[in-house]
């Protein structure tokens, strides 16, 4: 009996190993906003969907991929008001025939609310990307107004074309062209 028992362990247990790998919950996608939120968004902005890396040129996916590694270019969390509440920041694109449009948003979790608002939008290629950079002097290219941010700050950028900065004041958002 033992004999048998033994037999069947190196079975039993490869068995096991191939339903956990079966049964193992799938990577989750970089780019995918929180389910609650997600709905939220395609309700009020249909036809878009947050800008993945797919939607970058080859050239754009290499540069974001070199100072980002795996994360998503379309999506980034940044504790943004300051407050530790879970904060998002994305892209969102829309494409109508050969015109593309891109929307810069910022996703607060209050409470079970989110309280999301548009920062900014573009037009023009190539497709923007998304990051968080932390609390800085950050000085506009041009005119030369500066921001001290005290918090974490979103960085909406179109690699060679543009990159603006945003950052929290207490009571609005700021915002500085850091490169164009």
């Amino acid at each position: 009996m033992k004999l048998k028992a033994i037999r069947l362990a190196p079975i039993t247990l490869c068995l096991f190993a191939a339903t956990s790998s079966l049964h193992a919950a799938p990577l989750k996608d970089p780019c995918e906003l929180p389910q609650k939120l997600g709905t939220e968004i395609a309700t009020k902005y249909p036809g878009t969907k947050v800008v993945t890396l797919d939607d970058l040129t080859p050239d754009n996916q290499k540069f974001f991929q070199k100072d980002h590694g795996g994360n998503c270019p379309g999506l980034a969390k940044v504790d943004f008001y300051g407050d530790g509440s879970q904060t998002l920041a994305f892209v969102l694109v829309a494409r109508t025939s050969a015109k593309e449009k891109s929307y810069l948003m910022v996703a607060h979790l209050v409470g079970t609310i989110w309280k999301i608002r548009m920062l900014d939008t573009d037009d023009g290629a190539p497709t923007p990307v998304v990051w968080a950079q932390p609390a800085g002097k950050y000085r506009d290219v041009d005119r030369g107004k500066e921001i001290q941010a005290t918090r974490p700050v979103i960085v909406f950028a179109g690699y060679e074309a543009f990159a603006i900065v945003y950052a929290w004041t207490g009571t609005g958002v700021s915002k500085v062209w850091i490169a164009d």
